[in-house]
């Protein structure tokens, strides 16, 4: 992944420090995380469609059935006591994530999370009143 990080990074005129940053704070989260895991999108068991765009509108409710599970993860770890950080990273290296892990190529990587105990649990954030965010038809 370091690797398919770099060239992106590098094709994003990064400077190489930046880009080495980068890439050694996404190891220390891979490796220092107590559980990392890791979902995926298959869609091998999802209907199909013979026309483009029932097809894609498939492929969203799964990946949407993905991020729905990733929620889930993290309001589970939280109700436990643990903290999580959910990370995009996969979607990115695909393949090399499948070949190194030896998945099915069914298994699409879609996110990363990191679960472990937090050492701080940082002041929750002032919400928005609800007016500024929502339209009552």
């Amino acid at each position: 992944m370091a690797q398919d990080f770099e060239r992106d990074l590098t094709h994003d005129s990064l400077s190489p420090e930046k880009i080495q940053a980068q890439i050694q704070r996404s190891k220390d989260r891979i490796m220092t995380a107590p559980v990392a895991i890791l979902l995926c999108l298959d869609m091998s068991e999802m209907d199909t469609y013979p026309d483009e765009k029932r097809q894609q509108a498939e492929r969203m409710m799964a990946v949407q059935s993905v991020a729905a599970v990733g929620v889930q993860l993290l309001l589970a770890a939280h109700a436990e006591g643990l903290g999580g950080v959910w990370a995009c990273w996969p979607l990115f290296a695909q393949e090399t994530i499948q070949k190194t892990l030896k998945l099915s190529e069914a298994w699409e990587p879609q996110a990363m999370f990191f679960i472990g105990y937090p050492l701080d649990i940082p002041q929750a954030r002032e919400r928005k009143p609800l007016k500024e965010i929502t339209l009552f038809l």
